[in-house]
């Protein structure tokens, strides 16, 4: 035997423990000091013909220290001594009656006769996770030197067995089982959590990549956990799909994304247009080559771990085209609605709570004072709908901007929602800020979500005079046929502001009427290019931004759904001799308070004019270009800011 036998795989020992040549009768043995370390001393068995099959046959007489065990083969006990070193478990110290269930697959019992040992089949063994997908141990029979042939010429001689160390003495094996939990009992696996039958699924691993591996997920899901992978299980993370009825689809579905795409890119390998539908490879690789035999598609080379690169043939593409006239949506695979609702159940804005130290978390880099948040903090718990109203420039927007921040977590989208077969977009990269997690060099994705989701900050969607009653509604391409969704469903769990509310194209009634249902009801109704009208959540904080006075733009009936109306007040002196000191080393300024009194004591106080929450910014951003111009350094002085007074008032 090697002096350092390689580690197995989980898939190569348990086939290893299967395979026929390793079968027999024997029930277990004994392993002393002299076998562990590599001189095997065994009793003398009766010698055999190479045609006999390897069984042991029970003696005539009992045998002392053996009345209830049959002894093994040679060859059986050599094929143990080299999985158990193979394995790394070879400093383990096995009796016979602990070792009777390990040796009772080797010995020819079946699966269901052998009891399966929690500590025994993987983690008392010490195995490399590294390749689940290596092949099998070398069948040669010249590569398997037995211990027997080894220690032929030797006496045989008795050898005191010492005590046998248990197994979670053992440091490696405490270390591992230290690192994996608790591990399953046999309770667990009469409630399905772990058995004999999900074992058996790993070891008669079919080639049928289609076919749904849970267990290996499970296996994927422990390694990832190990790696520092592991994640809250109370929020929702969109799970990935391992067959096609898990995904919502059907064959056909798969089939035109897969030839849209080719019909523009090519040649793609598999697992790049894996990659494109937002797919598992094991769902898409059979119905690739399900099309290669259909003469749709054809091998242009191999790829590493048996993939294929894939060409379009001049079928394939005539079939393209025909999808491409239904519409040329070729991105990820879309989300059924079903699962889009059950997500947004789970994500509801309605769910979540904010503090009041999230909102002074949320708003630290304004200037804003106490009263202020305390009227915020209710409205946002509210989940519902509010109106900010005020003068111009009091940072009504950026108030707006930084609620959503308040609740501090992030959510899932699906890129494409698939409604009776419509596509409709719901990721929008210019509304959405997504959330980017660090990605292992690999072919294995060990994170477990749904590629066709996409983690997002939750959005804050803004919407200001170029508001038209269209961007409400599902709007399709007659081009593409792609439909976009609209506003409140791309702002769902999140916010929808709409700015300068009062001055948009649309009557303001026409706006007022279209929502009047859904900010009461929380859903609302979609017209799909099909002519076919879905339900869907409305559920976003809608926040109604406008320099007008509320009951002047709406009746009663409109602001009784909207049931917090908060003013945004002047700032006070103090609180604009701060906005100033915060702005100054922002625009490049060192602050001088003699130059800012000079400016309220010159140009704010003599004519009454109020404070607003911009001017600061806006003042100093003259100021700034006025020294740029006239290539002085950057200092605040009386004759900057005269200069920027009489731009920046000169019609107000």
């Amino acid at each position: 035997m090697s002096a350092n036998p390689p580690k197995l795989s989980p898939t190569e020992l348990l086939a290893e423990l299967k395979s026929p040549r390793a079968r027999g009768k024997g029930r277990g043995r004994k392993r002393s000091n002299a076998n562990r370390a590599g001189k095997s001393v065994e009793k003398s068995l009766p010698e055999t013909d190479e045609n006999e099959p390897l069984v042991s046959e029970a003696p005539a007489d009992p045998v002392e220290n053996a009345d209830t065990t049959e002894s093994p083969t040679s060859e059986q006990s050599d094929r143990v001594d080299e999985i158990l070193e193979a394995t790394g478990a070879d400093e383990v110290a096995i009796n016979s009656e602990d070792a009777s269930d390990e040796i009772a697959e080797v010995g020819g019992l079946e699966a269901d006769d052998a009891p399966l040992d929690a500590g025994d089949p993987f983690d008392s063994l010490g195995i490399d996770f590294d390749d689940l997908n290596s092949p099998t141990l070398n069948d040669d029979p010249t590569d398997n030197v037995t211990d027997a042939e080894e220690s032929e010429g030797e006496e045989s001689a008795e050898v005191e067995p010492e005590e046998p160390t248990p197994l979670h003495k053992n440091p490696r094996i405490a270390d591992v089982l230290k690192r994996l939990g608790p591990l399953p009992t046999d309770a667990d696996r009469r409630d399905g959590v772990l058995g004999e039958t999900d074992t058996d699924h790993i070891v008669s691993s079919a080639p049928d990549v289609a076919k749904p591996q849970r267990p290996l997920t499970a296996l994927f899901d422990r390694v990832n956990s190990l790696l520092g992978g592991s994640h809250d299980d109370s929020t929702f993370r969109p799970p990935i799909p391992e067959t096609i009825a898990e995904t919502g689809l059907n064959i056909e579905d798969i089939e035109k994304l897969a030839l849209k795409y080719l019909l523009g890119k090519g040649t793609a390998t598999g697992r790049q247009i894996c990659t494109q539908v937002c797919l598992p490879f094991q769902i898409v690789d059979p119905i690739l080559k399900q099309l290669k035999h259909d003469q749709l598609l054809a091998f242009r080379g191999t790829a590493e771990m048996g993939d294929y690169e894939f060409t379009i043939t001049d079928m394939g593409r005539d079939r393209a085209r025909a999808y491409m006239r239904e519409g040329s949506y070729s991105g990820a695979a879309p989300v059924p609605l079903g699962d889009y609702l059950k997500a947004m159940a789970a994500q509801s804005i309605a769910r979540q709570e904010a503090t009041e130290a999230d909102l002074e978390a949320a708003f630290s880099d304004l200037i804003i004072n106490k009263t202020m948040l305390r009227r915020l903090g209710p409205a946002i718990n509210s989940g519902r709908g509010m109106f900010l109203f005020g003068e111009p420039g009091n940072g009504k927007t950026s108030i707006a901007e930084r609620i959503t921040k308040c609740f501090g977590t992030s959510i899932w989208i699906p890129r494409s929602l698939g409604i009776d077969g419509d596509i409709v977009r719901v990721f929008d990269p210019g509304m959405h800020e997504v959330i980017t997690e660090p990605q292992d060099d690999g072919l294995f994705d060990l994170s477990g979500v749904d590629p066709r989701w996409v983690q997002i900050v939750r959005p804050t969607v803004i919407a200001g005079g170029e508001l038209t009653m269209s961007m409400l509604e599902v709007c399709q391409n007659p081009a593409t046929k792609i439909c976009e969704a609209p506003l409140q469903l791309k702002s769902n769990c999140g916010t929808l502001v709409i700015d300068d509310f009062g001055r948009q194209t649309m009557p303001v009634d026409e706006l007022l009427n279209r929502w009047i249902v859904p900010l009461e009801k929380r859903y609302d109704f979609l017209n799909l290019p099909s002519g076919k009208k879905v339900q869907v959540p409305f559920d976003q904080l809608i926040i109604f931004s406008t320099n007008l006075e509320p009951k002047d733009l709406v009746d009663g009936a409109f602001l009784r759904r909207i049931p917090y109306k908060i003013e945004v007040p002047d700032p006070s002196k103090e609180e604009f001799l701060a906005l100033f000191k915060l702005m100054s080393p922002i625009m490049g300024f060192e602050y001088k308070p003699d130059a800012v009194d000079y400016l309220i004591q010159t140009h704010y106080e003599p004519m009454d004019r109020p404070y607003r929450a911009c001017q600061p910014r806006d003042l100093l951003l003259q100021v700034r270009n006025y020294c740029v111009y006239h290539k002085t350094p950057k200092v605040l002085s009386n004759e900057a800011f005269d200069f920027a007074v009489e731009n920046y008032f000169s019609v107000m």
